[in-house]
């Protein structure tokens, strides 16, 4: 799996836990949907930066540790 791929599921997991901290604070608690709307608008200054700059640091720190999707695009395949 490369890094792109495994960024864009971390977000997605993301929002998940933000919607269910909406939900939770739609029921009466007061706190979680403060924090939701706290990291709903730390995902969006992101997501906002990364759009603009192309810089993201989750993203750098991904590809250290896993190969970027173009490099394994690149990399010839083992048929054998």
């Amino acid at each position: 799996m490369c890094a792109e791929k495994i960024q864009r599921l971390i977000q997605a997991s993301i929002l998940g836990f933000v919607l269910g901290l909406a939900g939770m604070g739609m029921a009466g608690n007061k706190l979680m949907l403060q924090a939701a709307f706290l990291l709903q608008f730390g995902m969006m200054v992101m997501l906002v930066i990364a759009g603009l700059t192309g810089w993201c640091p989750g993203l750098i720190v991904l590809k250290k540790i896993f190969p970027s999707c173009e490099a394994m695009k690149n990399t010839p395949k083992d048929n054998n």
